[in-house]
């Protein structure tokens, strides 16, 4: 289906105007809350709407909280996958099985408040294809602030294109931009890269990123080094230069100690004799080979699982939105 088709289809009330995609892992405690801000934030708006819930493999109570919700809200969309595949992957699903002309991202633990999306909403219809978040101010520990802080500003500077600072994955995107991101190959996916890829007219709007209000974070230091790193390594060139960068500078060193070695040995006799000098020196050398060798391996791991072509995550059950009279919504199926 197109999207001018989407469009007329939304017009007769067949296809939602506005499908909202949350990811969930582990966050009973989140669920409900998140679901009665979200609804009635929708409600206000007065247009045609979907919700997707996504549980990413959880294994607390949120599969039952929101199989119980969908039995509740004919407007409610449910994916479960069949394990947990990651944020990312998490958020593909949903965006594969969003309808909507406008398609919504935003996480599950109520940091990304559901109030603000009329404003998305609003910025969407004056005619701008993307519209997403930019954080002001996070209400987080200070390392993790800083680690973001630093990350965002590594990434736009050597980034080949220009990401936004500050802007993660809460946005808004037009269906034409959906089936763009969809259309792309990538199965190691960072959404806000390839949001940023895709192009088209793309607007920022400030907010502060709320607290978690219940339950521990998802993300752990090793997945946040992970995302960043798949970042980095999927949106830049510049590591894989910053290699040759290393080998010139390693390489006019060693020309520079070999001309120091010659002139001393022939005109001053001052070098001291012994093995401490010879074995930094071995020690830098392979040091820098270390650090080559390992940034030319994110770039293989990378090539090792897109030629290996498995899918971005694996669909365990799917239960679509109904109409409001308890028939399955046309077209979801």
């Amino acid at each position: 289906m197109t999207a001018d088709d989407l469009r007329q289809d939304a017009d007769l009330g067949r296809v939602p105007e506005l499908s909202v995609v949350v990811p969930f892992f582990n966050e009973q405690e989140n669920v409900r809350e998140l679901h009665r801000r979200l609804s009635r934030s929708l409600e206000e708006l007065d247009i045609p709407y979907e919700i997707v819930f996504i549980d990413d493999g959880s294994r607390d109570e949120t599969p039952e909280l929101i199989d119980a919700l969908q039995r509740d809200d004919p407007r409610l969309t449910v994916l479960h996958l069949s394990r947990n595949f990651g944020h990312q992957p998490a958020l593909t699903a949903g965006i594969d099985r969003a309808q909507g002309r406008a398609v919504m991202i935003l996480d599950g633990d109520l940091q990304d408040p559901p109030e603000l999306i009329g404003r998305f909403v609003e910025a969407w219809r004056s005619g701008f294809d993307v519209v997403y978040a930019v954080r002001t101010r996070r209400k987080e520990g200070p390392i993790k602030r800083a680690g973001y802080f630093l990350f965002y500003r590594l990434l736009n500077a050597i980034s080949d294109l220009d990401i936004p600072l500050d802007s993660g994955d809460f946005c808004l995107m037009d269906r034409k931009v959906v089936d763009a991101l969809k259309g792309l190959p990538e199965q190691s996916r960072f959404i806000r890269g390839l949001r940023t890829f895709i192009g088209f007219r793309q607007v920022g709007l400030e907010y502060e990123r709320d607290a978690r209000t219940a339950g521990s974070p998802k993300y752990t230091l090793a997945d946040l080094v992970r995302l960043a790193t798949d970042g980095l390594v999927s949106f830049s060139s510049y590591p894989l230069r910053l290699v040759t960068y290393l080998g010139l500078l390693t390489g006019l060193g060693a020309l520079g100690m070999i001309a120091w070695v010659l002139f001393d040995a022939f005109v001053r006799h001052s070098a001291p004799r012994g093995w401490a000098s010879l074995s930094a020196i071995v020690l830098l050398i392979g040091s820098v080979q270390l650090i080559c060798l390992g940034i030319i391996g994110e770039y293989v791991r990378l090539i090792f699982l897109e030629t290996k072509g498995r899918p971005t995550y694996v669909l365990g059950r799917y239960t679509p939105m109904r109409s409001t009279n308890g028939r399955e919504h046309e077209g979801f199926r």
